[in-house]
């Protein structure tokens, strides 16, 4: 089984989350033109499950040290099986109400609003239940975020207001997001021993089990909350299982990728809690909304007919959101 053995390598392995749980988004985006997002989000569980395998039958395989994947699954115990699944449950309802912010409100604010929301509640969370990294430092970085994301919900409400679409119901969606997707974690890290990956504590898992069961709450969740939201969806007509099997392979796959692309952030994040500990490990992953947002701003151009005024509250959102996440780094290594 592969670990990670420095923090630096741990650090390393979280800005990869970063980019990866910051990027996905841009796959709904692009299946968006022609695909309703309840219907991406099919294929979306799907990578994400799909990767969990890989995953758990490479690298949680792999090597002499540590327990492989299937050894590792059977002396699991139950208690933290269901801790795991129910992280993957909570993540899912979490995500669900993200996809739809997406769709309504674009990038730039979903997920500085929903996952910033979520880095600061679940920063705290996670620092309660394994107190690891430096306080002043961590929760500096995150008092800095908390202001980004009120920078960035200024920005919004001025640019939907020269646009005169305030959409009330998409920050809504991301704040309850947020809210839902700070618990997840706490509940994916207790099914491990974050202290000794090499060698866990009999009933606890490995990072790659515990990912596997996290996806596997997450695609057994997805047939009542997914099928409720494309009965009664936030927007639009409501959606059938037809529509989806009538869907190409390329528009399939494409929300398959952005599964995969989630997935491979999910397990380099699981794999660096050990050294970085779930607080800084999580913390630094859901540094995501700063990626969300420059692809928001820069590539998908969601803030293109704002009032002039409006690019300074997005440059201090920049500004402050990179120097949390520094001060986040930095909290981990002292």
């Amino acid at each position: 089984m592969f670990t990670v053995n420095s923090y630096s390598l741990a650090v390393l392995f979280c800005i990869i989350t970063m980019l990866c749980w910051g990027s996905w988004g841009n796959t709904q985006k692009l299946a968006g033109k022609s695909w309703r997002y309840e219907l991406f989000y099919w294929d979306y569980v799907i990578g994400i499950l799909l990767f969990s395998l890989i995953s758990a039958f490479t690298l949680g395989s792999f090597g002499e040290t540590g327990r492989s994947f299937i050894p590792d699954l059977q002396q699991a115990e139950w208690d933290n099986i269901k801790s795991a699944f129910l992280g993957g449950v909570i993540f899912n309802a979490a995500n669900i109400l993200l996809a739809a912010a997406i769709s309504i409100a674009g990038l730039s604010v979903a997920f500085p609003v929903g996952i910033g929301l979520a880095l600061v509640l679940g920063v705290i969370i996670n620092y309660m239940g394994s107190e690891k990294g430096n306080p002043t430092l961590l929760f500096g970085g995150v008092a800095l975020i908390t202001l980004a994301i009120i920078l960035n919900a200024i920005a919004y409400s001025k640019q939907a207001k020269q646009a005169s679409k305030v959409s009330s119901k998409g920050l809504l969606l991301s704040l309850g997001a947020g809210f839902l997707m700070s618990f997840f974690y706490r509940f994916v890290a207790a099914s491990m021993d974050l202290d000794n990956f090499v060698d866990p504590a009999a009933g606890k898992m490995t990072p790659y089990t515990a990912m596997f069961i996290f996806a596997t709450g997450i695609f057994v969740s997805n047939f009542i909350f997914n099928t409720l939201v494309m009965k009664r969806p936030f927007e639009g007509l409501p959606v059938s299982y037809g529509e989806y099997f009538k869907g190409g392979f390329s528009i399939h796959l494409v929300g398959v990728f952005g599964g995969l692309i989630w997935g491979l952030g999910n397990a380099f994040n699981l794999i660096a809690a050990g050294k970085a500990g779930a607080a800084v490990s999580y913390g630094l992953g859901q540094g995501a909304t700063l990626v969300s947002a420059f692809w928001g701003v820069f590539i998908w151009k969601e803030f293109k007919d704002a009032p002039k005024d409006t690019g300074r509250y997005l440059f201090l959102m920049f500004v402050l959101f990179i120097i949390g996440i520094g001060l986040i780094i930095a909290a981990g290594s002292n």
